[in-house]
Formats: C-alpha cells, sequence, structure tokens
C-alpha cells in the first residue's frame, strides 16, 4: 500500500496520461476495456482514493454512499432508490446507484469492485447470491444488506416481515368469504432457500392453514419475472385451463397489474367475481382501475432505516458493534380491489 497515492502515481503505474485516470474515476464510458482495467489495478495496488470533494480532502470520505439494486425497471426498486436518495440528502450524503440486473457476477463485482473506493459505504440489495454466499458479504468496508436472500451474515441487514405480510394479505381475502384464492409468483416446489418468493409462499400457505382451506396446487402459479407481462400471463392460464378461483395474491404489485388487466380483458369484474392483492404498494396501485389494495412493506422505513445504519457504521469508531438485524412493520393498504378504500 502506498500512502498519499496520487492521481499522478496511478497514471504513473497505469501509463496513461492523468486525464485517462480522471475518466475513469468518474466512469465515463469512453474508455477501452484494457486501459480501464490497467486503471483499476493500480488503483488497488496503490490503496488510492480520489478527493471527491473539501469534505473528503478534510476527513478522507466521499460524501457519497452506493445503492446496487438488481433492475430499476421494477417500480419497488426504482422507488426505493428515490426514498434512499431523499434520505441521504438529508444528511449531505450524494447517492451513486448501480443496476446489477439480478446478474451474479455482476453482484459479486459490487462487493469487491474498484467503484467501492469513490464510496463510503454501500446499500445492497442481492437476488443472486444466497446463503451460501454469506462469506462475500465479509467485507473491509460499511456494508447494509437489503432484502431476503442472506440472513445472519457479518453486515447490518434491513428486511421485510415477508412471512407474516403475505399471510396477512391473504387472511384479508379470507375475511370477504373468498376461498379459492390463487397465487403468482411462486413455485411450490422451489426449496427452502430463503427469498422474497418462498417467504410470501409460506405466509400463503400459513394463512390457507389456519383458515382451514386444502392447499390446491394448481392455484400456485410461478413467474420467473415479476412483471405485468408475467401477471396477465399466468391469469390468462388459469382461466383458459378453467381453474376456479374467486381471488388472487400475485408476490408484488406489478404482478397484480397485470393479473388486473387480464381479468378485464376476460370481462371479469374485480372485486365482484374475483378480489386481488398485491405486494409492495407501489404508488401505481393506487391509481389503477379499479385500485389495487396491497401489501406496505414499509418502503420509507427501511430507507430511512438502512441509510442511518450506514451512516453509523460509517461513523463508527473503535470496537464494531454486532450486525443487526432490523424488520419495519408491514400494513394492509385496502383499496377497491378487495372492496375497500382505505384512502378516501
Amino acid at each position: 500500500m502506498a500512502v498519499g497515492s496520487t492521481m499522478h502515481d496511478v497514471a504513473r503505474i497505469a501509463g496513461v496520461s492523468v486525464k485517462t485516470v480522471s475518466n475513469v474515476v468518474n466512469d465515463y464510458p469512453h474508455v477501452s476495456p484494457g486501459t480501464r482495467s490497467r486503471v483499476l489495478q493500480a488503483i488497488e495496488q496503490l490503496d488510492y482514493r480520489p478527493n471527491l470533494s473539501a469534505r473528503g480532502l478534510r476527513s478522507g470520505r466521499t460524501g457519497v454512499i452506493g445503492l446496487a439494486v438488481p433492475a430499476l425497471r421494477e417500480n419497488y426498486f426504482a422507488e426505493l432508490a428515490d426514498s434512499i436518495i431523499r434520505e441521504a440528502e438529508t444528511r449531505g450524503l450524494g447517492v451513486l446507484v448501480e443496476q446489477t440486473s439480478g446478474d451474479r457476477d455482476a453482484e459479486l463485482r459490487t462487493v469487491s469492485g474498484g467503484r467501492l473506493r469513490f464510496m463510503d459505504g454501500l446499500l445492497f440489495s442481492p437476488v443472486s447470491l444466497g446463503q451460501a454466499d454469506v462469506d462475500a458479504l465479509n467485507v473491509g468496508f460499511p456494508l447494509v444488506l437489503l432484502g431476503e436472500r442472506i440472513f445472519d451474515g457479518p453486515t447490518d441487514h434491513v428486511a421485510m416481515h415477508n412471512v407474516s405480510a403475505a399471510r396477512a394479505a391473504v387472511e384479508h381475502l379470507v375475511s370477504i368469504g373468498r376461498r379459492r384464492i390463487a397465487l403468482i409468483g411462486a413455485e411450490l416446489d422451489a426449496g427452502d432457500e430463503a427469498s422474497s418468493s418462498t417467504l410470501r409462499l409460506r405466509g400463503y400457505r400459513q394463512a390457507l392453514e389456519r383458515a382451514g382451506i386444502p392447499l390446491d396446487p394448481a392455484l400456485v402459479r410461478p413467474s420467473a419475472h415479476w412483471s405485468r407481462t408475467a401477471g396477465a400471463a399466468a391469469t390468462r392460464q388459469l382461466l383458459q385451463e378453467s381453474v376456479p378461483f374467486d381471488a388472487i395474491f400475485t408476490l408484488n404489485d406489478t404482478l397484480g397489474l397485470g393479473a388486473l388487466r387480464a381479468l378485464g380483458e376476460a370481462g371479469i369484474s374485480v372485486p365482484e367475481q374475483v378480489a386481488l392483492v398485491g405486494f409492495d404498494n407501489i404508488d401505481e396501485a393506487q391509481y389503477s382501475v379499479p385500485s389495487l389494495t396491497s401489501v406496505d412493506p414499509g418502503r420509507e422505513q427501511i430507507a430511512a432505516l438502512a441509510v442511518e445504519m450506514l451512516v453509523e457504521r460509517i461513523n463508527e469508531k473503535g470496537e464494531p458493534r454486532p450486525p443487526r438485524t432490523v424488520q419495519p412493520e408491514f400494513r394492509i393498504v385496502r383499496r377497491e380491489s378487495t372492496g375497500f378504500s382505505d384512502e378516501s
């Protein structure tokens, strides 16, 4: 490790100009892969950390935190990013957002790559890494885990009440007299590894068992992608196969919006013939026709807690405290798709 390394030192080791080093540091796209690789290797060798602000000059910090999510095209992650950015701004922090596309190699690079040198800490929501990858989180920088893929790891973790929230969603459908409740977004034989789908499926099964309703495998429909297209396709398949159902629980709201479209195309009235509940309480849910009843998992609280915990780790002095796991409270937001309107 070279103490007090400069951009000129990086340029000399990499055999490039200072301008090229600056382009790599600022992640400009017009740098060849080979040149970028040499610069990043030099940065790694010298343990170079750029001073991005006056604050950085004084404290050695960048004033920037990272947020890595699977897909910004998904409403939940886009809205979560917005909440985190606003929360970080209240603390004078910028946010560098990275999209991993749910790719395993990209997720591993997220917790080991050169960009980490430009951040004070990272909020990380993996979907391809699992419990077997827990050691990948044993890193030398502040890290807070988001989501349901890895539990009991070496980092702070902000998770959801997936099981109990899903159970409450299905119990809401049972409370309005529904007995043939389809589920879209999971498969029955997915295994025991933690994920949003397996945990929410567990809540669905618990609700049926508590209500004395037998589980019908024909009502459980998997989906590789939690999208409107997938939700519509699964609902059309249920209709084409003449599977009787009087309610649908979709494992996120975008699946629910697709299901709502397919039901409308088939001339099925919601909620009179089929009631519908989603999960995530994205902004769009209150503007669909009919508006979509949904589980609000506490997105604003998730953002606030995640940023707060990360800042605490960044500012930590002395012996670090043990890893913490927190789960914000959820609520069922009842809307027109189950015959209610909590927001009127």
